[in-house]
């Protein structure tokens, strides 16, 4: 539930996340298995950051570490000012601290992609993808003997992601745009280019083959992240989705952009 932290005592254990918002205008996520707390990811002032972990429960006090997948303004926003207000360590990858947008922090750990971490309990794989950013990754984060998989700002899905993404018990997958909506929106046709290519997002259609190729047996909860308030709906979200699960939506959620999501347990 949404006030209620996994590192409260009598906490039941296993493999916990919850997003504070998934979108053009911030996206981050917190993981936990129970004693490690970590952040995905900030794209939103470090004021506005507080306010949506504190409706989960915790404070940036209890933070291990800020992980970040790369420079753009909706990841990286608040990380900098969230790691000097808290003393807190920051792992990214090389070209994404080259981009200059991060400031000075405490403690800062450069990451090489497809090499395995430790933080606490939990186990993390820094994975590049395909995105228009200086040195992209995403995560798959392990823990309890359960798999957490962290894949937006994709722009096509190659064998390595789905490879490196294969049978996760969660996954917040990225559903950024509707060709069609993208197509007849408001967006300038440089943008609506970008967006569409193959350094840029994924369409419905796109997640859901993807989802079929990483397979669906052990997915318990999956996450529709990232969609784009001018070029989707989360109707056309399901719609395209439900399908591969034989119309039960009870694996499916969306991450919004105000509200993202409760704390959810894979265990």
């Amino acid at each position: 539930m949404a006030g209620e932290s996994p590192l409260a005592p009598g906490a039941a254990p296993g493999l916990y996340f919850a997003s504070l918002g998934s979108g053009s205008k911030g996206n981050a996520t917190l993981v936990s298995d129970g004693e490690t707390l970590i952040l995905v990811d900030c794209g939103f002032g470090m004021r506005e950051a507080e306010r949506r972990m504190a409706r989960l429960g915790v404070h940036p006090r209890q933070l291990s570490a800020l992980l970040v997948t790369h420079e753009h303004s909706d990841h990286i926003t608040g990380v900098g000012a969230l790691a000097r207000r808290y003393r807190l360590p920051v792992h990214l990858s090389a070209g994404s601290w080259l981009s200059g947008k991060l400031g000075e922090v405490p403690q800062l750990d450069l990451l090489t992609p497809q090499a395995r971490f430790a933080i606490g309990g939990l186990e993390i794989d820094p994975v590049t993808v395909p995105h228009d950013a200086r040195e992209p990754i995403q995560f798959r984060i392990r823990a309890q003997a359960r798999s957490l998989g962290l894949l937006t700002d994709l722009g096509h899905p190659t064998a390595h992601v789905v490879e490196a993404f294969r049978h996760c018990d969660a996954l917040f997958l990225e559903c950024n745009h509707d060709p069609r909506m993208l197509a007849e929106g408001p967006y300038p046709p440089h943008l609506k280019r970008r967006v569409a290519g193959r350094w840029g997002h994924l369409a419905n259609a796109q997640a859901a083959t993807l989802l079929q190729r990483l397979g669906l047996d052990r997915l318990e909860r999956i996450v529709c992240s990232h969609l784009s308030a001018q070029n989707n709906h989360p109707e056309r979200v399901l719609e395209a989705l439900t399908p591969l699960l034989d119309g039960d939506e009870s694996r499916l959620m969306i991450s919004t952009q105000d509200h993202g999501t409760d704390w959810q347990r894979v265990a």
